[in-house]
């Protein structure tokens, strides 16, 4: 037998070989990113008066919450937007933790906070959100949180980019105004939020007098009617209630 032959045609099998290979892994990566990946998008609305809250299930022991902003000395008025195991499973939720940034301005909060005009808070509209979307994930997640600023040890790197990865694993929503109710702050809208400010008159609401002459300054939100969309996972169980359609996932 000529080895010498027999070698070099096993060369050019094994390159044969490798070439359908990498083609065919190349076919694969490619009809992935055709297909994405599919979800349910499940639809809730409703509405909340000002200190109340509103609650609604979308499936396997989660809970949607628009929980009212304590006032405090400053007077604030709107709402959290809070993501919660049917028996909440406490600060932070799967909502915070997935919708950065912390301890700032933020989608989540609508409402006088952080120097927002009430006008600007409905101009900011719609909102974009994300949450944990498994028990195991928002466990982990809350743990991670508290090691981020602990005052004796600094910024704990490691959970600051496993929170990330979780962050990048979590579901998507959007949150959208769709009539309000509110007096209007008197002072000028901050400069990051100029453009919110403009883009209020696209919100349909109706401008009410103030109920508290210390949120002269800010305004106050009395009332919202909105409506949300939720991107779960293609195997969530939803309540037959609500209202889902096939999708693909929002990124």
């Amino acid at each position: 037998m000529n080895m010498g032959r027999f070698g070099s045609g096993f060369v050019r099998a094994s390159a044969v070989l490798f070439l359908w290979l990498f083609a065919v892994a190349a076919s694969l990566a490619q009809m992935a990113a055709s297909h994405p990946a599919s979800c349910k998008k499940v639809f809730l609305s409703g509405e909340v008066n000002a200190g109340q809250q509103w609650r609604a299930s979308f499936g396997q022991g989660w809970v949607f919450r628009v929980l009212p902003i304590q006032p405090g000395q400053s007077g604030y008025s709107g709402w959290d937007l809070v993501v919660d195991r049917e028996q909440p499973a406490g600060f932070p939720d799967a909502l915070l933790l997935a919708t950065p940034p912390y301890d700032s301005i933020n989608e989540r909060e609508v409402g006088t906070t952080f120097g927002l005009r009430a006008q600007d808070a409905i101009g900011w509209n719609p909102r974009a959100i994300r949450f944990l979307a498994t028990p195991e994930a928002l466990s982990e997640g809350q743990r991670l949180y508290g090691k981020l600023n602990r005052p004796a040890g600094g910024v704990d790197s490691g959970a600051t980019q496993r929170l990330m990865a979780l962050q990048r694993q979590s579901a998507a929503g959007e949150f959208r105004i769709l009539d309000a109710r509110l007096a209007p702050g008197n002072s000028d809208a901050a400069p990051y939020a100029e453009n919110w400010a403009l883009a209020s008159p696209r919100t349909p609401h109706t401008a009410e007098a103030l109920l508290n002459a210390k949120s002269a300054k800010l305004g106050e939100l009395h009332w919202m009617r909105f409506s949300i969309a939720l991107w779960l996972p293609a195997r969530w169980k939803i309540p037959p209630e609500l209202q889902a359609v096939p999708s693909e996932c929002a990124e």
